[in-house]
């Protein structure tokens, strides 16, 4: 069941994190080496900036170990825009931009949208339907990452389901918290660590999560859960997802 559970940060490119997690004089090459065999994952952000080449993709899976998934959040270009039903060349500029190469180390796609964006239901179920279903012969499981309260409406996770998606369960002062108990899939972005904890969470906070992860998993053999550490304190964020590796252990 723990093989099914995996947890993380964003990114892997920080200051900070070279005062308190990364080995003292680790050349910034060997960042995403050390990383990836720290934490059982990472949520990739620079690719909701920028458009990286195949190479890179490919580059990224051979320095992560077995076992190890790239979370990626997908070009933001298709996602902030007033009508998300014009996304289509967005959408598939992205999905074959390269990152098939990833291969097993591919794990799900977030789509990532503004905190001002409301839920318009005709326009967000076209901007699903242009979702494709694989990249270069890999399966894409959809993650939708919404951030405004109209999302509560009870007709968004049935229309979520519907195009396979699941929803980002957010823990956050800001952004809503949407449980999706329907999915097979749990993501969770926990933004709320905090600077005087040298976990980010207290233990026993992340406790809690570890347990709720567990039971997510065990209620079915393919469920699977992604814990990221995002936001908040980020500089406490590997320390947060060390500390749930090593509670779920």
């Amino acid at each position: 069941m723990a093989s099914r559970i995996r947890a993380g940060i964003g990114g892997w490119t920080f200051e900070p994190w070279r005062d308190n997690f990364y080995p003292k004089g680790l050349p910034h090459s060997k960042e995403l080496h050390y990383a990836s065999r720290q934490l059982t994952a990472i949520e990739v952000n620079g690719t909701y900036y920028s458009t990286f080449k195949p190479s890179t993709f490919a580059k990224w899976r051979n320095e992560a170990p077995d076992g190890f998934v790239f979370a990626l959040k997908a070009n933001r270009f298709a996602t902030t825009r007033k009508v998300l039903a014009t996304a289509g060349e967005s959408i598939e500029r992205f999905v074959n931009s390269g990152i098939a190469e990833l291969g097993d180390k591919l794990g799900p796609v977030v789509w990532q949208f503004m905190p001002t964006k409301r839920f318009e239901r005709d326009d967000f179920e076209a901007f699903l339907q242009l979702l494709p279903a694989a990249a270069q012969g890999m399966k894409l499981r959809h993650v939708l990452d919404v951030r405004h309260e109209s999302f509560l409406d009870p007709a968004f996770l049935p229309l979520a389901r519907r195009y396979g998606c699941t929803a980002v369960h957010t823990d956050s002062d800001k952004f809503p918290a949407i449980t999706d108990t329907g999915s097979e899939l749990a993501y969770l972005r926990l933004m709320r660590t905090a600077a005087g904890c040298p976990t980010g969470y207290a233990p026993t906070e992340i406790g809690k999560w570890v347990q709720g992860a567990r039971a997510w998993a065990g209620k079915g053999p393919t469920r699977e859960v992604f814990a990221f550490f995002i936001s908040g304190a980020k500089e406490r964020a590997p320390a947060a997802a060390a500390e749930f590796i090593r509670q779920l252990s």
